[in-house]
């Protein structure tokens, strides 16, 4: 009788042997999360060191998207959800020991504040605007006064943000594969190296695209370093996480990481960029488009790659 039981549980769907619960819902939110993060973390840190100016599309005029990414990931977020309508009981308590209770907050924090930063910049990036409302004019003054702050706000929420889309994986200890402390380290380098090649790809300025094509190459042998040490970890404990690198290393996960992430997303987009700045002919778009793919395809394949990997084999 208990081994009838034991059997008829394991073998249920979404259960055992493989949990399966996670659709594309969860990496796109991961992944707008730390892209935003990124554009933020950029925009905060050069407006400290009076850039702002130099670097306009990093600065000002990016971190208008971040509203729109942070909703559609909140979107992506809300329809994963089971039970939709509880989803503000997240906000009755914190717990510090939940990374979801983290990233909670910090996108409660987060949302409202890049909406004001956007808004700081809507004088300089459109100065014919007219603003009809003197409310709305003196409103948007009273914000500039406070946009040093902002940055030291935003910087620390930025890292944050970027870190937990990765911590919010390692937490779950009976997923092998996602059970890394260099998960959050590697998410927030990936939405780095995402937001940089953004910038190099939309700006029109050849010193802010020469500098952030430099940025991007040393958060891309960052993103590889961590991404050798994943693995290096895996290998050297114990056996189910073995059988987790193994995924990557001759199985079905293979082609996709090593072909898709590692060497579309991050070793032929570095090759180009450098040439780039040895002042060969490359098209911006191309590697900036690879990298920003990279990343996105970074997060679909950890998360379904955690949800195939299991203790009881």
């Amino acid at each position: 009788m208990v081994e009838e039981i034991i059997t008829s549980g394991r073998m249920t769907p979404e259960v055992d042997p493989i949990l399966h619960i996670w659709g594309w819902e969860i990496p796109l939110y991961l992944f707008l999360g730390g892209f935003a993060a990124g554009i933020l973390f950029f925009s905060a840190l050069f407006t400290l060191q009076n850039k702002e100016n130099r670097y306009s599309m990093a600065v000002k005029a990016l971190p208008l998207a971040v509203p729109v990414l942070l909703a559609i990931g909140l979107g992506a977020l809300f329809l994963d959800l089971s039970h939709k309508l509880y989803f503000w009981q997240l906000y009755t308590n914190i717990r510090w020991e939940s990374p979801m209770s983290w990233g909670a907050w910090t996108l409660m924090l987060v949302t409202p504040l890049s909406i004001l930063w956007a808004a700081s910049w809507i004088e300089d990036l459109f100065p014919n605007l007219d603003l009809r409302y003197d409310w709305l004019k003196e409103a948007i003054r009273t914000i500039r006064q406070y946009q040093k702050p902002m940055a030291w706000a935003l910087i620390v929420l930025a890292v944050i943000l970027g870190m937990y889309t990765g911590i919010l994986l390692s937490a779950f200890n009976a997923r092998p594969f996602w059970n890394s402390a260099i998960m959050g380290p590697l998410f927030l380098t990936s939405g780095l190296s995402a937001a940089a090649a953004a910038i190099t790809l939309l700006t029109k300025e050849h010193a802010e695209r020469s500098l952030f094509t430099k940025i991007d190459l040393i958060l891309i042998a960052v993103e590889l370093f961590f991404i050798i040490h994943l693995f290096m970890g895996f290998l050297a404990s114990t056996q189910v996480h073995i059988q987790a690198a193994e995924m990557f290393l001759g199985g079905e996960f293979t082609v996709p990481f090593w072909v898709w992430v590692v060497g579309i997303g991050l070793a032929i987009p570095a090759l180009l960029e450098i040439l780039e700045l040895r002042k060969r002919f490359v098209p911006t778009y191309v590697p900036a488009l690879m990298v920003i793919a990279g990343s996105l395809m970074l997060r679909f394949i950890v998360v379904e790659a955690g949800q195939a990997s299991r203790w009881l084999y």
